[in-house]
């Protein structure tokens, strides 16, 4: 359980309630919301997708009609956090014309808009973070540098964006190495050894968080001459990184900082029983305090109300630095504002009104 991941999945949770309170977007109108766990992997995310476009049931409809499951064909979705996982969505979403905004999703091979016609993001295009960060590695006068990415299509849409840009400020490039956890120890250990036999002290990382947690672990075993690191947005704002010494000075561009009134109390609002009404927050609710709600975990002692939500302190209570959950925030009100467009005049909204994902 991601402590983080559900603190971003619940601000979709308040962005609604918040919406639902609001007499002047969508008035009289009450939205509802699924949310659904991808895992980090392609094959759930795009099963969720068929889910979605079909109506969000999760087994096949064997009756004789199928009004039903089509009736409940959703609107428009927010997701997927990272760009591999957006373009598996985005590529069928796109044939039913079903919206989906991405809040996190950078590659910017999404604004494609022939590939994924209904995809949108509240992040911006790594397009602009590439040329960003071959000027500034210009502006230091760092000239011979080293290159590592994810080997995702985040990573290495990036950095080929970058690589150009580079080449085109006079920037030469020493390696350029690939890496995702998923791969052999052996590909990890080949990409470190690169690092510490080269003669470039600079690096830049177009890279994910777990991708890097683990480079920077297996450089932490026989630490390089002191390096400066220059991240991109996708793990130079992750706190948990600052564990690794190697990490101090790195720079680079991350999403700001931004304030959501309201979101930490509601975070914070949270008893037993709200927890046992969702699996989420069940999970979430046991993890965080090695016990049972149910009693039947495994041996875990049983909850008993002596929990104190408010004295944890992980990525789920942390609301000091709101970036991602800020863009899904947006992202929610931005779906909000787009079905008040299509059904809603200025007073009020039509409740029998019939609408296709595509209007939206």
């Amino acid at each position: 359980m991601s402590s983080r991941g559900l603190r971003i999945a619940r601000a979709m949770e308040f962005t609604i309630q918040e919406i639902n309170n609001r007499t002047d977007l969508l008035p009289g109108i009450t939205l509802g919301y699924q949310i659904h766990d991808s895992c980090s992997a392609v094959s759930m995310a795009v099963k969720v997708a068929f889910q979605f476009a079909n109506g969000m049931e999760p087994f096949y409809n064997d009756t004789d009609s199928c009004s039903k499951s089509a009736a409940a064909a959703i609107p428009a979705l927010v997701g997927e956090s990272t760009s591999t996982l957006s373009i598996s969505m985005a590529r069928m979403l796109g044939l039913f014309g079903i919206p989906q905004v991405s809040h996190y999703a950078t590659c910017a091979c999404l604004s494609d808009k022939r590939q994924y016609p209904a995809f949108l993001r509240t992040a911006p295009s790594d397009h602009h973070q590439a040329a960003a960060l071959a000027r500034m590695v210009k502006h230091f006068g760092w000239t011979w540098i080293g290159a590592v990415r994810s080997d995702t299509d985040y990573g290495n849409y990036g950095m080929a964006a970058f690589l150009k840009a580079a080449q085109e400020e006079g920037i030469c490039v020493e390696y350029s190495e690939s890496y995702y956890r998923t791969q052999p120890r052996s590909k990890l250990e080949r990409v470190a050894n690169v690092i510490r036999r080269s003669t470039a002290r600079v690096i830049v990382a177009f890279i994910q968080t777990g991708d890097m947690f683990f480079l920077l672990q297996e450089l932490a075993t026989r630490p390089p001459p002191p390096l400066q690191w220059v991240g991109s947005e996708g793990w130079i704002i992750d706190p948990d990184l600052l564990r690794f010494n190697m990490c101090a000075g790195a720079i680079g561009f991350g999403i700001p900082r931004s304030v959501i009134p309201g979101f930490r109390e509601f975070l914070l609002d949270l008893s037993p029983a709200q927890a046992l009404k969702s699996p989420l927050l069940t999970e979430f609710w046991e993890s965080s305090f090695s016990c049972s709600l149910k009693g039947s975990s495994g041996g875990a002692r049983e909850c008993d109300g002596s929990e104190d939500i408010r004295a944890l302190q992980n990525s789920y209570t942390d609301t000091s630095q709101l970036r991602i959950t800020n863009m899904v925030y947006k992202a929610t009100y931005a779906i909000a504002h787009a079905i008040h467009g299509v059904i809603c005049n200025d007073t009020q909204c039509d409740k029998s009104a019939k609408f296709t994902p595509w209007q939206v």
